[in-house]
């Protein structure tokens, strides 16, 4: 019997390349590839940095050539740029705060390269996520797990994927943790078995956002008004970019005691400022709404959820709206949730679905 052929998108770190190691110890036919998705010149960045750089191919190619696969550069670069970081421009433009990696996730990795995967006869793509792909077998819908080690999980990041999508992905890494796939890459003799995780945007490699902003996106910075929930006006502040919900260092501001940014409003560029107690909330709302473990509800259902990468889900009750939007509940307030950030919707390790927030109360 024929092999199942594997196209794994490599990134040049241990993950993917740690992917590829365990998917031909299970029997398939692998081969590599890696997206170069901008180029440094583009985001004002001198020389090459992070993703998609020389050292990153070179390691990604010299992984594949250890295993013995065949190794493919796709040039996504159109794309990324409207895609993601045209996308990223204009979410801050009007005062949201997005998640580049997600916007990548869904455009890039399982968009544009599972279409080019399959087309070229591929029967699966295979990343180095730290999640799991399951089935129900009561239903036959295909489901998103979190990685068996919670620590590194990176569910949240992948909820807007499709039944489609999810019917042709390995995600090999999610049965383990970061030292075994660590482990596996030096058995398998490659060199970046112990190469650093990467932890910034990857066009923002030096996390100065603002500036990838002004020089990437050409965006102005337009000062305006610090106000209080009464409208009074506290000071000025630089620009709606340069702040996010819960931030409360570099204000500039002189209230006789603490205050965080709550909210900002891009109508009338003012950024609201308050008590620690004002940045929780126990209601938001979400669009953009995609269902995994099953089709979207007709009444309230009861999850867990959680709206960063980071944190801890909460429990909460999930009510499905129309046009493809839902509002969430918490039993209990949360810190800080952020227009253009997800929340991602769980049931034990199973992820029921996600969103993007829109508004929160």
């Amino acid at each position: 019997m024929e092999s199942k052929k594997v196209l794994v998108a490599m990134s040049g770190g241990v993950d993917s390349s740690g992917a590829a190691v365990l998917l031909q110890q299970q029997g398939y036919s692998c081969d590599g590839v890696m997206l170069r998705l901008y180029d440094n010149e583009a985001v004002g960045l001198p020389g090459e940095s992070t993703c998609c750089s020389a050292d990153d191919v070179a390691d990604a190619r010299s992984a594949a050539f250890r295993l013995g696969m065949k190794f493919y550069v796709f040039n996504f670069t159109d794309a990324f740029r409207r895609d993601v970081m045209d996308h990223f421009v204009s979410e801050y433009s009007a005062g949201r705060t997005p998640n580049p990696c997600i916007d990548c996730n869904r455009c890039m990795k399982f968009g544009a390269l599972m279409d080019r995967a399959l087309a070229l006869g591929y029967d699966y793509l295979a990343t180095g996520h730290y999640a799991r792909v399951g089935r129900d077998e009561k239903t036959g819908r295909y489901l998103l797990l979190r990685g068996r080690d919670h620590r590194k999980d990176q569910s949240y990041v992948l909820y807007q994927l499709t039944q489609h999508q999810l019917s042709h992905l390995l995600l090999p890494v999610g049965e383990y943790d970061k030292p075994a796939i660590r482990g596996l890459a030096a058995q398998a003799g490659l060199l970046n078995a112990h190469k650093p995780d990467s932890q910034d945007i990857c066009f923002v490699p030096d996390g100065d956002y603002v500036r990838f902003l002004q020089t990437y996106g050409h965006l102005k910075l337009e000062p305006g008004n610090f106000v209080d929930r009464e409208g009074r006006v506290l000071g000025r502040h630089k620009g709606l970019p340069c702040y996010t919900g819960g931030q409360r260092k570099g204000l500039g501001v002189s209230a006789g005691k603490p205050v965080y940014v709550v909210s900002k409003d891009a109508e009338h560029n003012t950024v609201l400022l308050g008590d620690e107690s004002d940045l929780y909330a126990v209601e938001l709302t979400a669009g953009q709404v995609n269902w995994i473990s099953q089709p979207e509800p007709e009444a309230p259902l009861r999850v867990t959820a959680k709206t960063r990468y980071s944190q801890r889900e909460a429990a909460a009750t999930v009510t499905p709206l129309p046009d493809h939007r839902m509002q969430v509940t918490f039993d209990a307030p949360q810190r800080a949730v952020t227009a253009g950030q997800a929340v991602v919707l769980y049931q034990g390790d199973t992820v029921v679905g996600g969103g993007t927030i829109e508004s929160a109360q």
